[in-house]
């Protein structure tokens, strides 16, 4: 049972910490109006493991703490994920259906963090779809290009799967 402890956190810790990388060596286009945060290719993980929702989470909050982000958007933007990951972890049995959750989330909550923690003076529709963009390109772009390969892999990362 400890061992099982022990493999969640250090799972969480991983992905928390390669969360964060990502943002960091993509910070040009990981933070604004306009985004495609490569990071968020990561909310799929939650189809593999449990620990990667709060992984995610913590990875996220790091990242717009790091990157300067007011504190809206690294308590609402990390929520964002957060709900984004959870949905996935319940939509787990569809590689299709695991997408879409972050994409929901963030495409309905930053938008917010932009009007009213940055103030920028777009409409709220124009940025749902900015963000919403940003956001299939990088989850169901990037994020299902890694769950094919995580597939091919993951009893290697993972060890069995519950699911399969």
């Amino acid at each position: 049972m400890r061992e099982n402890k022990v493999t969640f956190l250090t799972q969480a810790a991983l992905i928390a910490a390669v969360y964060v990388v990502l943002c960091m060596a993509f910070a040009p286009i990981s933070y604004g109006e306009v985004q495609i945060r490569v990071a968020e290719a990561l909310v799929i993980l939650p189809y593999f493991t449990p620990a990667a929702v709060p992984g995610l989470f913590v990875g996220c909050f790091l990242s717009n703490m790091i990157g300067g982000s007011v504190a809206a958007d690294m308590v609402f933007g990390s929520l964002a994920t957060l709900l984004g990951a959870v949905g996935s972890y319940y939509l787990r049995r569809s590689r299709i259906l695991v997408l879409l959750p972050p994409i929901a989330a963030n495409m309905l909550i930053v938008p917010y963090v932009l009007r009213y923690g940055y103030g920028v003076p777009l409409p709220i529709p124009f940025m749902m779809l900015t963000v919403g963009i940003g956001e299939v390109i990088a989850v169901a772009g990037l994020g299902s290009v890694l769950l094919n390969v995580l597939l091919r892999y993951r009893k290697y990362l993972f060890g069995k799967p519950e699911l399969l």
